[in-house]
Formats: C-alpha cells, structure tokens, sequence
C-alpha cells in the first residue's frame, strides 16, 4: 500500500511516498521531493507533477492521501485534485475533525497551522515530550512546544531566513542577495561576509535563545528536552546551533502517514 503525503507551505511543498504494505518495514519512506508552492498551480497542473515524480520513482499507483496545506489559495486546488483524482481513496486532509490523539492547549486550538499540528504529533510519537520542534523554512521559523504531558501548548514564530535575506536585499540600497553559507569569521570582511555572518550566526543565536527561553518556561531540564530541526533548513544555520538535538528533514511527512493512520 503506498501511501502519498503533501506538506504544502508558503515557500515549499515536501511530497513523500510511503509504502504501509505488510511484509515490508512499516512506514517506509520510498520516495521524497520538494517543489515549489506555486499558488498559480491549477489542481491538473498538481496531478501531473505528482504523477511526473512518482512514476519516475518506480511507484505506479497511489492508495492513500494524506496532507496539509497552510496556503488556502493551493488548498482549493489540492482539494479539487482530490475529488477529481483521488475520490476513491483514503484522504486525510489535517483540519478540525482530523484524530491527531495530540490535546491542542491553547487560547483558539482552530487557528493552529495545519502543519504544526503534524509536526507536534510526530515530535510525540518519535521523541516524547517535553519537546521543541524547530521548523526552518524560507518564510518563518516556527517554534512548536510540547510539554511533559505531550500536550501541544503553543510556540512562537519568527520570520524565516530567506525571507530575511531577502528583505535586506530589497531595502539596503548597498546590500544584495548572497549565498547562504558561513563565512570565514564571524567578523565579516567584506559586504558579503558580513551578510552571511549576520544571516548563519544570527539566526543560529535567534534558534538557541528561543529555545533557552522556552526550555526556562517549561521548568524542565535541557537534557531531558528534545529539540528537532525540521523543515527546509540552511545546514550552514543549525550546523552553528548549540541546543539542537536532532535533525528531521522528513518529521512532517512522519507526521501526516500517522495522522492516515489515527483516520484510517
């Protein structure tokens, strides 16, 4: 049984395959992509790429869905996909009256992003809590906080550091866009060093002083914390960030084959 997972953020979409059939290792990912979060996509448009990467992957057929989406415009269309393609099949879509089995504590438990509820059901199913997922990608950096009782209990959100860098490139009239990696010092010698410095070393301190902050709030022992880098991070940042404990590209496609699993 193979089944098709799709988390769509502002900046990327993570596709992954996973084959559920008996007799093989349960949950295997066999096959993942990134693309970008076209919003001008139409839902044909998201089939044939879907069915492009798949095929070439050796997988022929799709038995289960399940995804998440944090961009409503591209929902509309994964959902039309899905009623045109998939109509048949088992689809999880993550919104209110999907089973998670994660208790939301927080002020409006509805206006939790789609995907940080994935990403809390996955941090307790593989680590346990207390824990803090750390999702770097392009748009924003988003800290999910799960506490002793695996409860998620809130977070915080920062912008993302290409979105960062991007903005510097577009208001600094002296300052332009550069390659996001580290440079020789964190003193800077020249305009592009020191960009980089600002942007790895940075957002690295912004990382580990959240995740200080939050750990004091918990009243737990950083040892006893898990801290999981996840999403489409820059290497060059979380290789300089002292509290991560563990890096998990593929936690939210972990996330949505559990949520098929709860719902289906």
């Amino acid at each position: 049984m193979i089944l098709l997972c799709l988390d769509v953020s502002n900046s990327h979409t993570s596709i992954g395959a996973f084959d559920l059939s008996t007799g093989t290792e349960q949950g295997e990912l066999i096959g993942h992509w990134q693309v970008a979060s076209d919003e001008r996509r139409t839902a044909d448009e998201w089939q044939v790429l879907i069915t492009g990467l798949t095929v070439r992957a050796g997988i022929d057929e799709i038995d289960a869905v399940s995804l998440c989406c944090t961009v409503p415009t591209i929902l509309v269309e994964l959902r039309s996909m899905q009623e045109r393609y998939y109509a048949d099949l088992p689809v999880s879509i993550v919104g209110p009256g999907v089973r998670t089995g994660v208790p939301i504590h927080t002020d409006n438990p509805r206006e939790v992003g789609a995907d940080r509820i994935v990403n809390a059901l996955a941090a307790v199913e593989l680590y346990g809590g207390p824990a803090i997922v750390v999702d770097l990608n392009g748009t924003a950096t988003i800290f999910d906080v799960i506490d002793e009782d695996n409860r998620y209990i809130g977070g915080a959100i920062a912008p993302g550091v290409e979105l960062s860098l991007d903005a510097l490139a577009r208001r600094g009239a002296q300052l332009r866009s550069v390659e996001l990696a580290q440079p020789r010092d964190v003193v800077g010698k020249n305009t592009v060093e020191a960009i980089q410095s600002g942007m790895v070393f940075g957002s690295a301190g912004l990382v580990d002083g959240m995740v200080t902050r939050i750990i004091e709030s918990l009243g737990s022992d950083p040892d006893h914390v898990a801290v999981i880098a996840t999403g489409t991070f820059p290497a060059a940042v979380v290789d300089n960030c002292t509290t991560i404990t563990a890096r998990d590209p593929f936690l939210t496609l972990t996330g949505l084959r559990l949520v098929h699993e709860r719902n289906h």
